[in-house]
C-alpha cells in the first residue's frame, strides 16, 4: 500500500512571509520519508471541513511547480480540480508542463466540481451538475487526445478545439496518469472504469457498494478492474508522541483488505516535522507491507 500526502491548509505559523519556506519543509521532508503521493487541494477559498473560509489557500497549479522544485520522487497532484476551473486544452497543458518539469511526475486529479460558493465568489463559471459532467467527460477525451499527440479537430459537448497541439509531450507514458474523484455510481464511477487510471472514495460504510459499482462498470466498458488504483481519503493523525500509530496501522490493514492500494490525506502539524518522522518511521514502512 502507497502513503499520499495531501497538504490542504497553508495557514502557517509566520504569515504568508513564511509560507514558502514552510511549504519547501514539508515537502522535502515528506519526499525524503517516502510519501508516494504529495497532493494539494484545488480551492481558491479554503474549505468548511478544513476551517474558515477566509484562512489562507493557495492555488494549485502554482503551489505543484513549487513543489516540484523541491521534490524529487513524489508523485504531484491536485485532489481533486474542478472541470469548471480552467478550459480543458489549458488543463492538458498545465498538466503537461508540471510532467515536464517535475521530471514525469505529474497526475490529473479532476472530478465535477461542488463548491458553488467559492465559483460565485470569484464569478467563475458553474453550471448545473449534468453539464459539468458532460464538461468531465469533453476534459477527459481532449486530454487522451493531446497526450497521444493526435491533432485532429476536438469536438465534445461542450468544447471544440481545431488543434489541440502539445508541446512538449508528457515525459510520463503513455501520459500522467488520471484520478477521477467522487464516488457517484451512475456517473463518476463509469467515467473512472472508461477513461481513468485512478478512482478516490472516502473510508465509509458505503465503500464496499462503491468498488461492486466500480467493477459493474469495468465489466461494462470491457476495462480490467485491477489496472484501476484504488484510492482512499483518510485523515493521519499519528498523535504527538506516536501514541495513534497502531490505531492507523489496523486501519491500512482494513484498507488493505477492502482492496484499496493508495491512502492519501493531510497529517496535522505537519508544518513542525515530528509527524512527519513519526509516519516515515512507523506508518509507510509498514502501508509498504500491506
Amino acid at each position: 500500500m502507497k502513503v499520499g500526502l495531501h497538504i490542504r491548509d497553508y495557514s502557517f505559523p509566520g504569515g504568508p512571509a513564511a509560507t514558502a519556506p514552510t511549504l519547501a519543509r514539508i515537502a522535502r521532508q515528506a519526499d525524503r520519508a517516502g510519501f508516494a503521493y504529495i497532493a494539494v487541494p484545488d480551492h481558491f477559498f479554503q474549505v468548511s471541513s478544513v476551517g474558515p473560509t477566509e484562512l489562507d489557500m493557495l492555488e494549485a497549479y502554482s503551489t505543484l511547480a513549487f513543489l516540484a522544485a523541491h521534490t524529487e520522487h513524489a508523485r504531484l497532484l491536485a485532489l481533486v480540480t474542478a472541470v469548471t476551473f480552467r478550459d480543458p486544452g489549458v488543463l492538458a497543458k498545465t498538466v503537461s508542463t508540471l510532467d515536464v518539469l517535475s521530471g514525469g511526475r505529474a497526475m490529473l486529479g479532476v472530478g465535477a466540481g461542488w463548491n458553488k460558493e467559492e465559483a460565485a465568489g470569484l464569478g467563475l463559471r458553474f453550471p448545473e451538475l449534468r453539464a459539468r459532467f458532460e464538461q468531465l467527460e469533453d476534459l477527459l477525451r481532449l486530454c487522451a487526445q493531446m497526450w497521444d499527440d493526435d491533432e485532429t479537430p476536438f469536438l465534445g459537448s461542450h468544447v471544440r478545439a481545431e488543434r489541440p497541439l502539445n508541446r512538449p509531450r508528457t515525459l510520463s507514458r503513455p501520459h500522467p496518469p488520471v484520478l477521477v474523484g467522487g464516488e457517484g455510481e451512475r456517473r463518476t464511477l463509469r467515467l473512472v472504469a472508461k477513461y481513468a487510471q485512478a478512482s478516490n472514495f472516502f473510508w465509509t460504510p458505503r465503500l464496499p457498494g462503491k468498488l461492486t459499482a466500480l467493477r459493474e462498470h469495468c465489466e461494462r466498458e470491457g476495462r480490467d478492474y485491477d489496472e484501476i488504483e484504488k484510492t482512499v481519503y483518510y485523515e493521519f493523525d499519528p498523535g504527538p508522541r506516536g501514541e495513534r500509530v497502531g490505531v492507523i496501522l489496523d486501519d491500512l490493514a482494513r484498507m488493505a483488505d477492502a482492496g484499496l492500494s493508495t491512502v492519501f490525506g493531510p497529517v496535522p502539524d505537519a508544518h513542525t516535522g515530528t509527524p512527519l518522522d513519526l509516519m516515515a518511521e512507523h506508518i509507510i514502512p509498514a502501508a509498504a507491507k500491506l
